[in-house]
């Protein structure tokens, strides 16, 4: 089972976003294969977002916290991928285009250690404006 974070600031909109991924995950009978939960990581602090971060095998977070995470991650180097998710992306959080997301993040994680991870050419997330998983883009 694959055990993915959506984080926000304060917990509102991941908790919403959330709560759309599991019924969709539920809906298409993948409750088995992955499971999603929500922290507002931001509002928790360096120390215990780290800690929860641990928890997860992937941790995807809303775009404004983008210089928050990159400080998470020089302060207590965690050893599970954080990806700051696209503007587009975290928006819509397509189901699909999540979970594949997830895996090719956790994939790429192990292979680079980087962190927080982000696709080849997206190192600056704002600028990203795909929906879909990076898998996914036309090229």
């Amino acid at each position: 089972m694959i055990k993915i974070l959506i984080s926000c600031g304060a917990g509102m909109s991941s908790s919403f976003l959330c709560q759309k991924l599991q019924k969709a995950c539920k809906e298409a009978g993948l409750e088995n294969e992955y499971s999603f939960d929500f922290f507002p990581i931001n509002v928790a602090g360096i120390a215990d977002g780290a800690k929860k971060v641990e928890e997860y095998d992937v941790t995807m977070v809303c775009p404004h916290l983008r210089l928050w995470i990159k400080e998470l991650v020089e302060k207590k180097s965690p050893n599970k991928p954080i990806y700051v998710l696209p503007p587009q992306m975290y928006g819509t959080m397509i189901f699909e285009e999540v979970i594949a997301d997830a895996e090719d993040i956790i994939k790429g994680f192990k292979e680079s250690g980087l962190n927080p991870y982000h696709f080849p050419g997206e190192d600056q997330v704002l600028k990203i404006r795909r929906k879909c998983a990076y898998r996914n883009i036309k090229k």
